[in-house]
């Protein structure tokens, strides 16, 4: 399978770690099943800025990964991330973030998986058939 541009989507004031995670992971690991350069805003930029820069990567990206953790289902700028994608007609893909965890799912952002390369293989083979 060709490897996928992905944005990944986190909750900025509590998940940076998350992006820096998979962001590397993906950089160092030839198995990655997707490509990703890093597009999140490094500082909180003004709520209108933002928001065109967030939906103009997503629409030039093939799915959008949401790394999920404690309070992602209610952070707004994921779920306006998510509201981007599913107007741009780009899949969504959520993972639990953090081990031994159960967090809670982002509301319209579809199934909730374990975040390891197997998964996110396999996810994105049936997301792209």
């Amino acid at each position: 399978m060709a490897k996928k541009k992905a944005f990944i989507s986190f909750d900025f004031d509590n998940d940076r770690v998350l992006k820096d995670f998979i962001a590397g992971q993906a950089k160092k690991d030839s198995a990655s099943p997707f490509e990703m350069a890093d597009w999140s805003m490094k500082e909180a930029a003004p709520q209108k800025d933002w928001k065109a820069e967030a939906e103009s990567r997503i629409k030039r990206s093939d799915v959008v990964i949401v790394m999920v953790g404690k309070t992602t289902y209610k952070a707004p700028g994921v779920l306006a991330e998510v509201d981007m994608a599913r107007r741009n007609g780009v899949p969504i893909v959520q993972v639990i973030g953090y081990r031994d965890s159960s967090p809670t799912a982002v509301p319209n952002a579809g199934k909730l998986y374990l975040w390891n390369w197997d998964n996110l293989k396999k996810i994105l083979a049936v997301t792209f058939k």
